[in-house]
């Protein structure tokens, strides 16, 4: 279980998306959940990330400013996640 920073409510790792701050205060997606440095997660709901973005929720966890790119790609990195899902479990019915 993982602590969503936009919510405060815990999910499962699987439903998350891990976000990173390197050393070098850069921030990007870690989709393998393995790559070092400060961690934050937010759930796979386009909704929410876009929350993130309209309240500078990321920019203060990771005390950065981030640019509309990186939302931009946040977004649709979550709005392709949330889809394949919803396909995956059309397929399974």
């Amino acid at each position: 279980m993982r602590k969503d920073v936009i919510s405060g409510e815990m999910f499962p790792k699987k439903e998350l998306v891990r976000i990173v701050r390197d050393k070098e205060m850069n921030v990007e997606l870690d989709p393998t959940g393995k790559k070092s440095g400060r961690g934050a997660y937010v759930q796979v709901d386009v909704a929410a990330v876009k929350k993130a973005r309209d309240e500078k929720i990321l920019d203060q966890v990771f005390s950065v400013t981030l640019s509309p790119d990186f939302y931009a790609t946040l977004i649709d990195y979550v709005d392709h996640i949330q889809a394949r899902r919803e396909l995956m479990k059309n397929d399974q019915l």
